[in-house]
Parts: structure tokens; C-alpha cells; sequence
């Protein structure tokens, strides 16, 4: 195993990926259909900031020697970092925290509060970013397809924002990057659109199970050392509510009034369950973005309020130690 975290970088490497897959599940709905381009973009954008986070680093002119050569030089200065500094191809710590890498103390003490959305953008390495960006095409675009680019893209940025902001509050040391975070932010959202939306799927079951175990692998490989499991916790709590909110349908058997017959009884558009769970995750996402927010610019440390939360990023046994 490498000696860097796989999304959250120590100040002398940077971090790796998540494995982060989900199989499609069938709904009962007529609804179009709309055609994704905004997960491809996003995927061509995290690829073009990695191009030139390497263009910046500039491994043959910077790297001073202490940790080897730089691997691949024929790529000239995309060339990547020494693998004993950074093993997953990719470009010095000191690049990502020019780039926008989130570290805390910059956040909180310098005012650099945009640290929170620029290291969703940011990679550690090419087995980093394939991971994400597989991951992101897998779950991303059926979402796209059935929900549109608007709600999707609102998810995938508020989901990684809170995956952000869990991170800062908890592990205050090291500097992240990765898109993890707003990933498990569109996992969430599937276990909340499929919660919501009960009533139109078939093999309900099926689907939910499918959907918990992928959920439970994931979270329980963040439990490894060198993996910010915060990022991804929070990401996934932002995005479940968050689907709660923006992935809601019409119930099975509902049709547009225009579309009944004259005198046809018109059925709810919306189950009261439906409205009930909108309404508690909206007040529960303001709730806790300003509680997270206002937390982290007082410089506040999650651990103190919570002994035993380190736990959920990793847990010591006999074979590894936690120590960051």
C-alpha cells in the first residue's frame, strides 16, 4: 500500500482514489430522457486542470533530486514526481497547494475559503484521477439522463463542498484533493432518489440492496489508513439529502390534469411522505452548511467534540497504525 492517502495528500505526496462503482436500476416512469453533457464535461475539465497542475509543476526543472528522478521525462515537464514522493503519478504537494489543495490553516487563518470548491478539481496522480473519473461516468451520466444537468450539477458541487467542509473539521494537518467527496455526494443521491421515488420502481428490494452493499464496500475501504473517509462521509450525507430534495417524481399512476378526461378525478402529484422528506433534508442541509461553515471559520477541531470520530476515517489494528 502506498504511503499516501488515497484522497486526502500529506504535505510531502498527494492522494490516490476511490473505487466507487454502482450498477443502473430500473424505474417504472415514462419522464424523457435527457441526453448528458455535463458529466463529460466535468470529466474534461478534471482532466485539463490535471494537464496543467503538471504543466506548473514542472517536475525536470523543480525537482531537486532528494527523492529520485522524475518518471516518464519524455513527457518533458508533464513528466510526473519521483515515486518515492508521490506513487501515483502525479505532480509535489507543494504544486497542489498552489493549485488550491485544501488545507485548513490557509482556509482558516488566511481566508481562503475557495480552497473548499478548488480541490474537488484537483488530483494527486493519474491513478487518482482515472478512479474518480470512472466513477463519475458510472453513476453521473444515467443521473444526468433521468434528472437533467441542473439538479445533477447542483448535487455534485454542494455534495463535494460538504465533503470539504466534514474534511477540514476533522483532519487539520494534511492538505486534500479529489473529487471523492462529490461522488459519494451522487451515491447518496441515488439511495435517496430510490427512497423517495419507492412507489415507481420495480424489484424495489433488489435495488435497494444492491445500492446499500455498494454504499457499505465504499465507506468501509475509507476505514484504511491514508484514505479521508471524512470527505466521503460528508459527500454522502450532503448528497442524500440533497436527492431527497432535487430527485423527487411524480407517484406511480399520476397524469397531468390536461391529460384526463373531462370530470376525471385528478390524483396528487406527490405523496405526503414526499413532501414531508423535502421539507426536513431542505431545513436540514441549511441547518448544517451554516453549523459546518460557521465551525470551520472559527477554527474549531471536530475531534473535540466528537472522541471518537477518527475512528470513521480509520481504524488501528495489528497490520497498520492511523498516524498521519
Amino acid at each position: 500500500m502506498p504511503s499516501e492517502d488515497l484522497e486526502r495528500g500529506r504535505k510531502n505526496g498527494g492522494g490516490g482514489g476511490n473505487g466507487t462503482s454502482v450498477a443502473p436500476y430500473s424505474a417504472d416512469t415514462s419522464e424523457k430522457h435527457w441526453t448528458s453533457w455535463l458529466v463529460p464535461m466535468f470529466v474534461f475539465a478534471n482532466v485539463a486542470v490535471f494537464i496543467v497542475a503538471m504543466y506548473v509543476n514542472n517536475c525536470p526543472r523543480n525537482n531537486i533530486g532528494f527523492e529520485g528522478k522524475c518518471v516518464a521525462r519524455f513527457l518533458g515537464r508533464l513528466s510526473f514526481q519521483p515515486l518515492r514522493e508521490n506513487p501515483l503519478f502525479g505532480p509535489s504537494s507543494s504544486t497542489l497547494e498552489k493549485m488550491g489543495a485544501l488545507e485548513w490553516d490557509r482556509v482558516v487563518h488566511k481566508h481562503q475559503g475557495w480552497r473548499l470548491v478548488t480541490c474537488m478539481w484537483l488530483h494527486a496522480g493519474v491513478i487518482h484521477l482515472l478512479a474518480n473519473m470512472l466513477s463519475l461516468v458510472f453513476i453521473g451520466i444515467r443521473l444526468e439522463q433521468q434528472f437533467g444537468f441542473v439538479r445533477v450539477g447542483i448535487i455534485y458541487l454542494l455534495a463535494g463542498l460538504g465533503g470539504s467542509i466534514l474534511s477540514a473539521l476533522f483532519i487539520q494537518k494534511n492538505i486534500s484533493v479529489g473529487a471523492s467527496g462529490a461522488l459519494f455526494g451522487l451515491l447518496g443521491a441515488m439511495l435517496s432518489e430510490l427512497l423517495t421515488n419507492w412507489t415507481i420502481y420495480s424489484n424495489k428490494i433488489a435495488a435497494l440492496l444492491t445500492l446499500l452493499v455498494i454504499i457499505v464496500i465504499n465507506l468501509a475501504v475509507g476505514i484504511l489508513p491514508h484514505v479521508d473517509n471524512f470527505a466521503h462521509i460528508g459527500g454522502f450525507l450532503a448528497g442524500f439529502l440533497l436527492g431527497f430534495v432535487f430527485l423527487i417524481r411524480p407517484q406511480f399512476g399520476w397524469v397531468e390534469s390536461r391529460h384526463l378526461p373531462p370530470g376525471a378525478r385528478v390524483k396528487s402529484k406527490h405523496k405526503a411522505y414526499q413532501y414531508a422528506l423535502w421539507l426536513i433534508s431542505a431545513v436540514l442541509l441549511i441547518v448544517v452548511f451554516v453549523l459546518g461553515l460557521v465551525m470551520l471559520f472559527k477554527g474549531e477541531n471536530g475531534n473535540d467534540h466528537c472522541s471518537w470520530c477518527h475512528y470513521l476515517s480509520c481504524v488501528p489494528t495489528s497490520r497498520w497504525n492511523c498516524q498521519r
